[in-house]
């Protein structure tokens, strides 16, 4: 069985899903298992894959278009059209490297804003893909970060709640038109 949710990889006028932004509630629930990997989770996928592609975005978690579902969608190539884009469905990470790294982060649901996040720099995790099947996936550097940042919206974390320095991040979100009262700093 391949893949079963093939989009084109461009832009569309009228994307299927609509985003939602820092200091919508929907972000910040935590999102509920998916029960049945069936032809509705498959096509929730599709239209995340169209509406990511559309928002020039190289991941989308459903929290992110008001689907209260553990259904991420990943893509970091999109310019290619032969590479697949991830699908994973109630991801669990199973183990994290010692390394951590600081890299520049942005989301689809935050417009404009890019702040440094810390991060461990592997990640093992285990999910269903969009057939149902267990997956589990090693991964590094750009993909193990936007699979760490997915998995966070899917607990109602967002990248800003784990940005260190607060004066950059007020600033930055003042700048473009967000709350840092929709901040909710993160502690492990």
């Amino acid at each position: 069985m391949t893949a079963q949710v093939v989009v084109e990889k461009k832009k569309l006028e009228n994307p299927p899903l609509e985003l939602h932004y820092l200091g919508d509630r929907v972000l910040r629930q935590p999102a509920k298992r998916v029960a049945k990997v069936d032809q509705s989770i498959r096509q929730l996928a599709q239209e995340m894959l169209q509406t990511m592609y559309s928002a020039d975005g190289i991941g989308l978690a459903a929290p992110q278009v008001g689907v209260n579902k553990q259904v991420i969608v990943i893509d970091c190539e999109p310019d290619k059209p032969e590479q697949h884009p991830l699908v994973l469905i109630n991801p669990v990470i199973k183990r994290f490297g010692r390394a951590l790294c600081d890299a520049q982060e942005g989301c689809l649901s935050i417009p404009g804003v890019y702040l440094d996040v810390t991060r461990p720099d592997e990640v093992e995790v285990a999910y269903k893909d969009e057939n149902g099947r267990p997956q589990t996936l090693k991964a590094t550097g750009l993909l193990s970060r936007a699979i760490q940042h997915e998995m966070d919206h899917l607990n109602g974390v967002m990248f800003v709640d784990r940005v260190q320095n607060g004066l950059v991040l007020a600033q930055e979100l003042k700048k473009h038109g967000f709350s840092a009262q929709a901040v909710k700093p993160f502690t492990e």
